[in-house]
């Protein structure tokens, strides 16, 4: 609950005794235009009570709560009781916080002693870290920042692929045509040239898909060379993938991927077998979930391996166990979502209540304008090199517009690598889309360098202006441009719960695009170097407000904010 919006129900309180506080609460709604104010309260309820229209009902209650420090109007609108914001109590409320709080502004407690695990990323070791990937990697990391800005003791999962038949594959290309110094050299893009070639070659001989699968049962009894062969592989693909993740700024609390888990999915198997789960299918053991409208889940292939369901099983009992979570959150693309819905009714048949509380957060697919990736035939856009051109492509607008711009490298960096994961949650994580070079780097408009720039204005203003936080007279911030920003900076904080409440990184994005722009129209609008010293130091108080929330939501979003550009 808002600050304002209690005030708005304690005063209802007063003068309507036959609703409670909670139910007063629970009616108010935030109007779809701000000109019909900030609040509004339907009186439909009412009219049974007090036997009156729900017209005259708010008029006589807008005539009851005249004069107000809170609210400069209350007036009714039909059956609509409407409240308006004092914009001199909004100002203080909204500066003086964030002058007390700085960065920890919308910061809460209300997550203490609740621990919340988000799996994000999950890359395939000897595959690419492609464009595909950028999804499940940005939005998982945002996920966890919000929750750790709400206080939640959060847990980084990357869940890395590093099992299953496509290993069997790898080692059998790797003995077939691989030489270990050359891949060594250059080993994600190498493994791919002989993961490519394989497929390849499998269509003209079916004998090499059959070793492929013996490789892999090889890897899975344990046999020394093909174990010796993966922890190669799963070394030097960490090893690149590691400095991707140091480009974007994510770190990961656990890297226990598949291979982690071979040792305890007898136990699960041994588990759903006690509890009569277990069906045979033409030689494959299967769970039959055709009374819960999924097709069977298969645990166990013919010829008695697994698959990455009875892993998933496994890591989940084992996360249970491990991390007493209150929440469980695999942030995976939408095309999983059968995967996912098997995955927690079997935990569910299993007798595992906490099941409830494992969540699939999906998302849309990433396509190409060509047509769909595929790794198999080497159709992939490696998501270091869309980074680094992103940076290039900035390096070269700076040396444009600001040659002579300090630490250029940096910011270019900043900023190039900004533009992308801005690009990427600016939009509901479960639109699709297709992935366009020039879209993507292009920086004009709603996108990351815009927000940025709007950041390091804010902070060129309070360094020429010598800002220094003093007593602020609040009253004299009366223009319509301040209050709006006002307003947005004030809605922040609900912003960051509401974000965290539908898991969508976008509604921080599209905030503080909302800020900037506000922000920019009350720098065109309201002078602040030519304006007498009071307004000045007011608007320079506005300044540092705004810049220090679009800071704060810029790094929930995992980006920088330069302070020059």
């Amino acid at each position: 609950m808002s600050y304002f919006e209690e005030k708005v129900v304690m005063l209802l309180s007063d003068v309507i005794k036959e609703l409670s506080i909670e139910e007063i609460r629970e009616a108010l709604e935030i109007p779809p235009d701000s000109t019909l104010g900030n609040f509004a309260f339907p009186c439909f309820r009412l009219a049974k009570v007090y036997r009156n229209a729900p017209q005259k009902i708010s008029q006589k209650l807008s005539e009851e709560l005249k004069d107000n420090e809170f609210f400069n109007k209350i007036e009714a609108n039909g059956p609509y009781l409407n409240f308006f914001i004092n914009q001199e109590a909004l100002a203080k409320k909204v500066i003086s916080e964030i002058l007390k709080e700085k960065e920890n502004y919308g910061r809460s407690d209300m997550g203490k002693g609740q621990k919340i695990l988000v799996e994000f990323s999950s890359t395939n070791i000897a595959k690419p870290f492609h464009i595909g990937h950028i999804r499940s990697t940005v939005i998982g990391n945002v996920l966890r920042n919000i929750y750790r800005f709400l206080g939640y003791d959060t847990v980084a999962i990357n869940h890395l692929g590093d099992y299953g038949t496509q290993f069997g594959m790898a080692i059998a290309a790797y003995k077939k045509w691989g030489d270990r110094e050359t891949i060594n050299q250059n080993p994600i893009r190498e493994i791919l040239k002989l993961y490519v070639k394989f497929n390849e070659e499998a269509e003209k001989d079916e004998g090499l898909t059959e070793e492929a699968r013996n490789w892999f049962r090889e890897l899975e009894n344990g046999t020394e060379e093909a174990v010796a062969i993966w922890s190669w592989i799963r070394e030097i693909s960490l090893q690149e993938f590691n400095r991707v993740y140091r480009m974007l700024g994510i770190k990961f609390d656990s890297y226990a991927g598949e291979s982690f888990y071979s040792d305890k999915m007898q136990v699960v198997l041994d588990t759903m077998k006690e509890k009569n789960l277990l069906e045979e299918s033409e030689g494959a053991m299967v769970v039959d979930l055709s009374e819960y409208a999924m097709p069977p889940a298969i645990v166990q292939k013919a010829d008695g391996s697994t698959i990455y369901l009875t892993r998933d099983l496994a890591a989940a009992i084992y996360r249970k166990d491990h991390y007493d979570f209150d929440k469980n959150l695999y942030v995976v693309a939408s095309q999983q979502n059968l995967h996912f819905r098997q995955l927690f009714k079997v935990l569910e048949l299993m007798g595992f209540d906490w099941a409830q509380d494992c969540e699939h957060i999906a998302f849309g697919m990433i396509s190409m304008a060509e047509g769909a990736m595929s790794t198999r035939k080497g159709r992939v856009i490696f998501l270091e090199d869309v980074l680094n051109q992103s940076i290039e492509k900035t390096k070269a607008i700076i040396e444009e517009r600001n040659p002579n711009l300090e630490n250029k490298d940096e910011v270019a960096r900043q900023v190039g690598i900004g533009a992308i994961l801005f690009q990427e949650l600016f939009n509901n994580r479960i639109k699709d889309y297709v992935f366009d070079w020039e879209k993507v780097l292009n920086f004009e408009g709603e996108t990351g360098p815009y927000v940025q720039y709007t950041h390091a204005r804010a902070c060129s203003l309070l360094e020429s202006g010598k800002y220094t936080p003093t007593e602020i007279n609040y009253s004299l911030l009366t223009a319509k441009e301040e209050g709006d920003l006002l307003l947005s900076l004030y809605q922040f904080p609900q912003i960051i719960v509401d974000a965290m409440g539908k898991k969508e990184p976008f509604f921080i994005t599209r905030s503080i695009t909302d800020i900037a722009k506000k922000f920019n129209r009350f720098y065109g609008a309201c002078p602040i170097k030519t304006s007498e010293e009071y307004l000045k130091n007011a608007r320079l108080g506005l300044v540092y407000a705004a810049k220090t929330v679009i800071k704060i939501g810029l790094s929930i979003l995992g980006i920088d904010a330069p302070e020059r550009m």
